[in-house]
Protein backbone atom coordinates (compact mmCIF):
# COMPACT_ATOMS: atom_id res chain seq x y z
CA UNK A 1 0.00 0.00 0.00
CA UNK A 2 1.08 3.21 -1.37
CA UNK A 3 1.64 5.88 1.67
CA UNK A 4 1.72 9.40 2.54
CA UNK A 5 4.70 11.47 2.96
CA UNK A 6 2.67 13.97 5.13
CA UNK A 7 1.45 11.79 7.14
CA UNK A 8 4.41 9.70 7.85
CA UNK A 9 5.88 13.17 8.99
CA UNK A 10 3.52 13.48 11.78
CA UNK A 11 5.12 9.34 12.77
CA UNK A 12 8.80 10.62 12.33
CA UNK A 13 8.71 14.20 14.26
CA UNK A 14 7.90 12.16 17.25
CA UNK A 15 11.05 10.88 17.53
CA UNK A 16 13.76 13.39 15.71
CA UNK A 17 12.09 16.57 16.72
CA UNK A 18 11.99 17.92 20.27
CA UNK A 19 11.11 21.16 22.37
CA UNK A 20 13.62 22.20 25.31
CA UNK A 21 13.04 25.70 26.76
CA UNK A 22 11.45 27.21 24.03
CA UNK A 23 14.12 26.18 21.54
CA UNK A 24 13.29 23.02 18.80
CA UNK A 25 16.06 20.44 19.24
CA UNK A 26 16.54 17.89 16.06
CA UNK A 27 18.43 14.49 16.85
CA UNK A 28 21.73 14.44 14.11
CA UNK A 29 23.69 11.34 13.79
CA UNK A 30 27.24 13.20 13.06
CA UNK A 31 29.12 16.29 11.95
CA UNK A 32 31.86 15.78 9.13
CA UNK A 33 33.95 17.52 6.57
CA UNK A 34 32.99 16.35 2.66
CA UNK A 35 34.90 16.65 -0.34
CA UNK A 36 30.66 17.22 -1.88
CA UNK A 37 30.96 20.94 -3.84
CA UNK A 38 34.38 20.93 -3.48
CA UNK A 39 34.32 20.57 0.13
CA UNK A 40 31.67 21.19 2.29
CA UNK A 41 30.96 20.95 6.21
CA UNK A 42 28.28 18.16 7.09
CA UNK A 43 25.28 17.80 9.39
CA UNK A 44 23.85 14.25 9.05
CA UNK A 45 19.95 14.37 10.35
CA UNK A 46 18.04 11.62 11.58
CA UNK A 47 14.69 11.02 10.29
CA UNK A 48 12.69 11.65 6.31
CA UNK A 49 9.10 11.36 4.82
CA UNK A 50 10.27 9.04 2.11
CA UNK A 51 11.55 5.84 2.07
CA UNK A 52 13.95 5.77 -0.84
CA UNK A 53 15.00 2.57 -2.10
CA UNK A 54 18.42 3.81 -3.47
CA UNK A 55 18.49 5.58 0.20
CA UNK A 56 22.35 5.62 1.58
CA UNK A 57 21.22 6.36 4.78
CA UNK A 58 18.39 4.36 5.33
CA UNK A 59 19.49 2.24 8.11
CA UNK A 60 19.75 5.52 10.39
CA UNK A 61 16.04 7.00 8.83
CA UNK A 62 14.59 3.62 9.05
CA UNK A 63 15.01 3.58 13.21
CA UNK A 64 14.93 7.31 13.80
CA UNK A 65 13.93 5.98 17.56
CA UNK A 66 17.61 4.75 18.54
CA UNK A 67 19.53 6.55 16.24
CA UNK A 68 21.33 10.07 16.97
CA UNK A 69 21.15 12.53 19.87
CA UNK A 70 19.71 16.35 19.98
CA UNK A 71 21.26 18.87 19.59
CA UNK A 72 20.05 22.84 19.48
CA UNK A 73 20.60 25.18 16.31
CA UNK A 74 23.19 26.91 18.16
CA UNK A 75 25.32 24.01 18.61
CA UNK A 76 24.58 22.37 14.95
CA UNK A 77 26.05 26.09 14.18
CA UNK A 78 28.89 26.29 15.57
CA UNK A 79 30.18 22.58 14.48
CA UNK A 80 29.09 23.37 10.86
CA UNK A 81 31.09 26.99 11.04
CA UNK A 82 34.03 25.26 13.02
CA UNK A 83 34.25 22.42 10.53
CA UNK A 84 34.42 25.22 7.73
CA UNK A 85 36.64 27.20 8.87
CA UNK A 86 39.41 24.59 9.84
CA UNK A 87 39.06 23.20 6.21
CA UNK A 88 38.73 26.57 4.54
CA UNK A 89 35.25 25.45 3.47
CA UNK A 90 32.96 27.93 1.98
CA UNK A 91 30.22 25.57 2.29
CA UNK A 92 27.63 23.73 4.68
CA UNK A 93 24.86 21.71 4.50
CA UNK A 94 22.20 19.16 6.61
CA UNK A 95 22.23 16.00 4.45
CA UNK A 96 21.71 12.50 5.72
CA UNK A 97 17.71 12.75 6.43
CA UNK A 98 15.11 15.40 5.37
CA UNK A 99 16.49 18.73 6.76
CA UNK A 100 12.60 20.83 6.60
CA UNK A 101 10.85 18.76 8.60
CA UNK A 102 11.74 20.64 11.49
CA UNK A 103 10.97 23.83 10.64
CA UNK A 104 11.36 26.02 13.22
CA UNK A 105 14.93 24.28 14.08
CA UNK A 106 15.99 24.74 10.48
CA UNK A 107 14.76 28.54 11.06
CA UNK A 108 17.07 29.07 13.93
CA UNK A 109 19.65 27.48 12.45
CA UNK A 110 20.14 29.86 9.60
CA UNK A 111 19.56 32.54 11.80
CA UNK A 112 22.18 30.99 14.44
CA UNK A 113 24.49 30.75 11.19
CA UNK A 114 23.88 34.40 10.26
CA UNK A 115 24.37 35.50 14.02
CA UNK A 116 27.73 34.21 13.83
CA UNK A 117 28.60 35.91 10.32
CA UNK A 118 28.32 32.86 8.37
CA UNK A 119 26.34 34.69 5.36
CA UNK A 120 29.32 36.80 4.44
CA UNK A 121 31.34 34.62 3.03
CA UNK A 122 29.61 30.96 3.02
CA UNK A 123 26.75 29.32 1.29
CA UNK A 124 24.35 27.07 3.16
CA UNK A 125 23.11 24.50 1.11
CA UNK A 126 19.78 22.98 1.62
CA UNK A 127 19.32 19.16 0.34
CA UNK A 128 15.94 18.94 -0.09
CA UNK A 129 12.83 16.42 -1.65
CA UNK A 130 11.47 19.52 -1.63
CA UNK A 131 7.70 17.87 -0.99
CA UNK A 132 7.03 20.57 2.30
CA UNK A 133 8.56 23.52 0.63
CA UNK A 134 6.25 22.13 -1.72
CA UNK A 135 2.89 21.76 0.29
CA UNK A 136 3.00 25.06 2.04
CA UNK A 137 4.51 28.72 0.28
CA UNK A 138 5.32 30.17 3.47
CA UNK A 139 8.02 28.24 4.29
CA UNK A 140 10.00 29.24 0.72
CA UNK A 141 8.79 32.72 1.93
CA UNK A 142 10.64 31.99 5.24
CA UNK A 143 13.81 30.76 3.75
CA UNK A 144 14.25 33.53 1.23
CA UNK A 145 14.65 35.95 4.81
CA UNK A 146 18.30 34.39 4.29
CA UNK A 147 20.28 35.54 1.35
CA UNK A 148 22.94 33.23 1.96
CA UNK A 149 21.24 30.15 1.26
CA UNK A 150 20.88 28.09 -1.98
CA UNK A 151 18.49 25.07 -2.17
CA UNK A 152 18.80 21.35 -3.85
CA UNK A 153 15.40 19.95 -4.60
CA UNK A 154 16.22 16.19 -5.10
CA UNK A 155 13.62 15.03 -7.29
CA UNK A 156 13.32 11.36 -7.09
CA UNK A 157 12.58 10.15 -10.47
CA UNK A 158 11.29 11.92 -13.76
CA UNK A 159 7.93 11.02 -13.53
CA UNK A 160 5.38 10.61 -10.96
CA UNK A 161 5.03 6.47 -11.87
CA UNK A 162 8.74 6.49 -11.30
CA UNK A 163 8.58 8.20 -8.19
CA UNK A 164 5.85 6.06 -6.80
CA UNK A 165 7.82 3.01 -7.61
CA UNK A 166 11.10 3.90 -6.11
CA UNK A 167 9.73 5.87 -2.74
CA UNK A 168 6.90 3.53 -2.41
CA UNK A 169 4.64 6.46 -1.41
CA UNK A 170 1.58 8.04 -3.74
CA UNK A 171 2.89 9.13 -7.08
CA UNK A 172 0.62 12.38 -6.48
CA UNK A 173 3.35 13.82 -4.43
CA UNK A 174 5.64 14.24 -6.89
CA UNK A 175 3.91 17.64 -7.86
CA UNK A 176 4.97 18.57 -4.81
CA UNK A 177 8.36 18.66 -5.53
CA UNK A 178 8.11 20.50 -9.26
CA UNK A 179 5.55 22.99 -7.02
CA UNK A 180 8.62 23.35 -4.22
CA UNK A 181 10.52 24.80 -7.20
CA UNK A 182 7.59 27.03 -8.56
CA UNK A 183 7.49 28.58 -4.56
CA UNK A 184 10.94 29.30 -4.09
CA UNK A 185 12.04 30.99 -7.36
CA UNK A 186 8.60 32.93 -6.61
CA UNK A 187 9.93 33.81 -3.57
CA UNK A 188 13.62 34.94 -4.44
CA UNK A 189 15.10 31.80 -3.49
CA UNK A 190 18.67 30.70 -5.14
CA UNK A 191 17.57 27.26 -6.43
CA UNK A 192 18.47 24.17 -8.91
CA UNK A 193 16.86 20.85 -9.50
CA UNK A 194 18.35 17.32 -9.22
CA UNK A 195 16.94 14.34 -10.37
CA UNK A 196 17.39 10.97 -9.46
CA UNK A 197 17.98 9.36 -13.56
CA UNK A 198 19.59 5.66 -12.33
CA UNK A 199 15.92 4.18 -13.17
CA UNK A 200 14.83 6.47 -15.66
CA UNK A 201 14.88 6.30 -19.64
CA UNK A 202 15.78 9.21 -22.05
CA UNK A 203 11.76 9.61 -22.95
CA UNK A 204 11.41 10.07 -19.07
CA UNK A 205 13.84 12.59 -18.67
CA UNK A 206 12.46 14.30 -21.71
CA UNK A 207 8.80 14.22 -19.85
CA UNK A 208 10.57 15.96 -16.56
CA UNK A 209 12.32 18.58 -18.62
CA UNK A 210 9.26 19.22 -20.72
CA UNK A 211 7.22 19.66 -16.63
CA UNK A 212 10.48 22.01 -15.53
CA UNK A 213 10.41 24.54 -18.94
CA UNK A 214 7.01 25.14 -17.66
CA UNK A 215 7.84 26.52 -14.62
CA UNK A 216 10.91 27.99 -15.82
CA UNK A 217 13.55 27.64 -18.60
CA UNK A 218 16.53 28.39 -16.26
CA UNK A 219 15.58 24.79 -14.28
CA UNK A 220 15.99 22.94 -17.53
CA UNK A 221 19.94 24.21 -18.15
CA UNK A 222 20.14 24.12 -14.22
CA UNK A 223 19.06 20.50 -13.56
CA UNK A 224 21.89 18.08 -11.79
CA UNK A 225 21.54 14.70 -12.55
CA UNK A 226 22.42 12.25 -9.42
CA UNK A 227 23.15 8.09 -9.77
CA UNK A 228 22.38 5.53 -7.23
CA UNK A 229 25.94 4.62 -5.59
CA UNK A 230 26.66 1.38 -4.61
CA UNK A 231 27.87 1.17 -1.42
CA UNK A 232 27.48 -2.38 -0.28
CA UNK A 233 24.17 -1.47 2.21
CA UNK A 234 22.65 0.49 -0.51
CA UNK A 235 23.03 -2.56 -2.94
CA UNK A 236 21.03 -4.57 0.09
CA UNK A 237 18.24 -2.37 -0.20
CA UNK A 238 18.20 -2.57 -4.01
CA UNK A 239 17.74 -6.16 -3.77
CA UNK A 240 15.22 -5.62 -1.04
CA UNK A 241 13.31 -3.64 -2.92
CA UNK A 242 13.84 -5.16 -6.00
CA UNK A 243 15.01 -2.28 -7.93
CA UNK A 244 17.84 -2.36 -10.63
CA UNK A 245 18.87 1.07 -11.84
CA UNK A 246 19.83 1.55 -15.43
CA UNK A 247 23.24 2.95 -14.49
CA UNK A 248 25.12 3.56 -11.10
CA UNK A 249 28.50 4.67 -9.95
CA UNK A 250 30.64 2.00 -8.05
CA UNK A 251 32.59 3.38 -5.16
CA UNK A 252 35.23 1.34 -5.01
CA UNK A 253 36.18 3.47 -8.38
CA UNK A 254 34.19 6.03 -8.72
CA UNK A 255 33.26 4.60 -12.57
CA UNK A 256 30.15 4.31 -13.74
CA UNK A 257 28.37 0.91 -14.34
CA UNK A 258 25.72 0.02 -16.51
CA UNK A 259 25.01 -3.69 -15.68
CA UNK A 260 23.71 -3.64 -12.03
Amino acid sequence: MRYNPLQLLNEVVKHVVRERDGVEERKYYRFRPSRFYGGSAVADAVGCILKCGFCWGWRVNSSPESCGEFYSPSEVAVKLISIARSRGYRYARVSGGEPTIARRHLIQLLAELRARGFGKNYTFILETNGILIGYDPSYARELAEYSFIHVRVSIKGCTPEIFETITGADRSFFELQLRALKNLLDAGVSVHPAVMVSFCSREDVEYLTERLRDIDERLVHQLEDEVVILYPHVVELLKRRGLRPRIAIDPRSWNYVTEV
